[in-house]
């Protein structure tokens, strides 16, 4: 199955105001997100490699202290064990994508890839 279409991957609530489609393949995750204006995610950490694309919207990205603004065209990468957290601006679309394969996002649902290979 290596043609599918997005549309197809089932949306889920991850935290309130982010809206989910998730794709897992052996070795990653990928996130894309609908976040509503206003919702954010706390700081926290995780043992995941993350990066984080935003799509559309303006996203306040913290990471291990420093903040910054993320619009369109930029991205940030957080390491291993460095804690972030972020707030939604405007309405945003974003992507994250995390190595190794996130198990908590996997056991919530999305598209498993490496059922299909």
């Amino acid at each position: 199955m290596p043609f599918l279409k997005f549309d197809e991957i089932a949306a889920c609530e991850i935290a309130p105001g982010f809206h989910s489609q998730l794709l897992h393949t052996g070795s990653q995750t990928l996130n894309f997100i609908e976040v509503d204006a206003g919702s954010e995610v706390p700081l926290h950490s995780h043992v995941h490699e993350q990066l984080s694309f935003v799509l559309e919207g303006q996203f306040e990205m913290t990471i291990a202290g420093e903040v910054q603004v993320l619009e369109p065209g930029r991205f940030c990468h957080i390491p291993s064990g460095v804690q972030h957290g972020g707030r939604a601006l405007t309405h945003c679309r974003l992507l994250d994508v995390f190595t190794p394969l996130r198990e908590d996002y996997k056991a919530i649902g999305g598209l498993d890839l490496s059922a299909t290979a």
